[in-house]
């Protein structure tokens, strides 16, 4: 077999060839793109002062706002957590390494469910949004999982 059949393609990895399951895995994994990329990129420019962050017209919970700042007092935490989201989205855009951009954001995911379920519910409906094209998409490439869940003995 040569190199190049060996090659796996997003159909060969686990997503279904069907066309109506492979649009919907396409629209899913575009979607989810956007949102970290728009997101992410957002947040790198305000960080490195290229654009304002607008302030909220209602202003969040006190403990949202305190861990908000706690992320930024860290000098560090919301730059790498801005610029995972960027480069996150920007893989799942252009549709390279799809189950490594998964396995990236799901930490970033959970903070996000975790933050608006217990510190800011206005915008829970994004957050259940997001965490439902992570799990439909980690589901559709959960053959790429299989090696690296696998049972050693």
């Amino acid at each position: 077999m040569t190199t190049h059949a060996m090659i796996q393609t997003p159909t060969t990895a686990g997503v279904d060839s069907r066309p109506r399951t492979r649009h919907f895995a396409t629209a899913a994994r575009v979607s989810l793109g956007l949102v970290f990329f728009f997101f992410g990129l957002i947040g790198v420019l305000s960080f490195v002062g290229l654009i304002p962050l607008s302030q909220p017209s209602t202003p969040p919970p006190q403990a949202a706002a305190d861990f908000s700042a706690a992320l930024m007092k860290t000098g560090y935490m919301f730059p790498l957590l801005k610029a995972t989201e960027c480069v996150v989205g920007a893989l799942l855009l252009a549709n390279r390494y799809v189950p490594l951009a998964l396995v990236l954001i799901a930490p970033v995911v959970v903070n996000i469910v975790a933050f608006h379920a217990f510190l800011a519910p206005s915008g829970l409906g994004l957050a259940a949004v997001v965490l439902t094209l992570e799990v439909y998409l980690a589901w559709t490439y959960r053959q790429a999982y299989r090696p690296m869940l696998a049972r050693r003995t």
